[in-house]
């Protein structure tokens, strides 16, 4: 069976709050601005509140303390690059990376550590883990141009199916939110793909399955609850929201490449007459699919509702978690030495109310997100003439053209928590959809569990505050108590041993070039991205 012989189901949208609203189909979409096509119906969602005021009043408080709590993950021999937790109820964490092992830890286990198996079949780097719809499948890509399915409930640890249609490495990978065996594929080679996997194993993808755009691919997310809705981002900085239905098939069937909706992302400062489009690195979809993150080189993580190609928020640090500015000569937020994947949350909740993303400054940030509708009424558009006469001293704006309004969005400039525990850059930060639980990854072999509370995943300790400071010396500590770790890790091998002081000699190593990296940008995340005095600033390239 093909991908094109699925039954179409009618189109259908989410209000605010996940509740699923009939009406007419997407297609008439294209490229207005500002017309709504997620419609709002309360009812549902003040019944269900109300029932459960008690449980979301006691999440809620337990989040606006942030993830005081942590425990550490050490399996891995290099660089974690990917992290994904198991669809539903989230029982399973993977993590993959520069070591080419994707380690499965089960959340559910006394203790957690150490993982309960490992997939191995990757030939280089891993850039993207993902778990299918139902959990059927384990899908990851990375630097070696090719796409590995694996059975996550088979003894089998090597990979199902190989996908060899890609040509430069994978960026990501899009599992159907309902079809376990349904995927797309973007990579470096600027394709996207559409995979089936019920299609014989030998039989090569068709044209009508791909689509060539004219940059890199950096991202590709399916919308969570329109199956046919799917987001896309590249090199060149573009982001667009597409169709499967316009997108894929016979050439004289498709219409714009699927595009519904391009998001604004070129920025605009007053001192400065051309316009920037800085490079996409990831994106993603909260769980209600009314929101989407763009992750941009060198600027904030940026929120924007589904249905509106202008940025709501910005989610910058010019602040500490409790509003004071932050210290002279102390680091914040920054994104200019790795790709970066952040990720909504709300676990507990009917909503997400959170989004977190990794640093420069070796920490993940926490930010709480006000209401879709709240962030959007906040927002200024002025028109050109407006921006130009008034003084927007500091001031960065979105627009689509030189002469064309500009958008101001939200500054969320004061995170809720900042989120340590790492010795280097944090690149992977992942909500759990249903426990008070995130995990994070970046440049060095350890991932981070943190938790709102301490009785997770076997216990957590209190996470100290203090990171690492560019240039200080830097060392695993293996060896150090907690509780929890798996005592069989006290009677390592003669071999492992060696294995493992390998592996910390090639981090330090590691580390050290990315810490000479942060100090050759010059500390963006206070004079470049804070007060985003550029000194790079590269022209739109559209």
């Amino acid at each position: 069976m093909n991908a094109h012989s699925l039954k179409r189901p009618r189109p259908f949208e989410m209000d605010s709050f996940g509740s699923a609203v009939d009406t007419s189909t997407l297609e008439d979409l294209h490229f207005h601005r500002r017309r709504p096509f997620l419609v709002p119906d309360h009812r549902n969602h003040i019944l269900s509140r109300s029932l459960h005021l008690p449980r979301i009043r006691t999440v809620e408080a337990l989040l606006e303390r942030g993830f005081p709590y942590s425990r550490k993950l050490d399996a891995h021999t290099a660089c974690v690059n990917a992290l994904a937790f198991s669809s539903l109820e989230g029982q399973f964490l993977v993590s993959g990376g520069d070591d080419l092992d994707i380690h499965f830890w089960d959340l559910h286990r006394e203790s957690v550590t150490p993982p309960s198996f490992t997939f191995r079949g990757p030939r280089a780097n891993i850039f993207v883990l993902k778990f299918s719809a139902n959990n059927r499948f384990i899908f990851s890509g990375g630097a070696d141009d090719i796409v590995l399915k694996f059975d996550a409930s088979s003894a089998e640890k090597l990979p199902e199916s190989t996908y060899r249609q890609h040509e430069d490495s994978i960026r990501g990978i899009a599992p159907h939110p309902v079809q376990d065996e349904v995927f797309i594929t973007g990579a470096e080679d600027g394709r996207l793909i559409r995979h089936d996997g019920r299609s014989p194993s030998s039989a090569r993808i068709r044209a009508q399955d791909t689509i060539q755009l004219t940059s890199e691919v950096t991202g590709v997310e399916f919308h969570p609850v329109m199956e046919h809705i799917f987001a896309t981002s590249d090199q060149s900085g573009q982001v667009c929201l597409r169709d499967t239905r316009m997108a894929f098939g016979p050439l004289g069937q498709r219409t714009q490449e699927g595009i519904v909706q391009i998001y604004n992302t070129k920025l605009s400062r007053p001192a400065i007459q051309h316009l920037s489009n800085p490079e996409v690195s990831s994106l993603v979809f909260n769980r209600q699919g009314t929101q989407l993150s763009v992750t941009m080189l060198n600027y904030f993580p940026t929120i924007y509702n589904v249905n509106d190609s202008d940025p709501v928020a910005v989610c910058s640090a010019g602040n500490l978690p409790d509003g004071t500015p932050i210290p002279p000569g102390e680091r914040t937020y920054a994104n200019a030495c790795t790709m970066k994947h952040g990720g909504f949350g709300g676990p507990g909740l009917d909503r997400d109310t959170l989004y977190l993303a990794g640093s420069d400054d070796f920490r993940a940030y926490v930010w709480a997100l006000p209401p879709p509708e709240a962030l959007a009424a906040r927002r200024k558009v002025l028109s050109y003439a407006e921006w130009r006469a008034g003084e927007h001293i500091g001031v960065t704006a979105f627009a689509e053209h030189v002469n064309g309004p500009r958008c101001i969005p939200v500054q969320l400039d004061t995170p809720r928590a900042r989120l340590a525990g790492h010795h280097s850059i944090v690149n992977s930060v992942v909500v759990h959809p249903q426990m008070l639980l995130a995990a994070t990854s970046g440049v060095e072999s350890r991932v981070m569990l943190h938790g709102a509370v301490d009785s997770l995943c076997g216990g957590m300790k209190r996470t100290p505050a203090k990171v690492r400071g560019l240039g200080e010396p830097w060392e695993l500590d293996l060896f150090e108590e907690d509780d929890g770790e798996d005592e069989e890790d006290e009677e390592a091998s003669v071999e492992e041993f060696m294995e493992r002081a390998l592996s910390i000699r090639a981090q330090r190593r590691t580390i050290r070039m990315f810490d000479g990296e942060r100090r050759s940008h010059g500390h963006l995340c206070r004079t470049t991205v804070v007060s985003l005095g550029w000194t790079r600033w590269p022209r739109a390239g559209r």
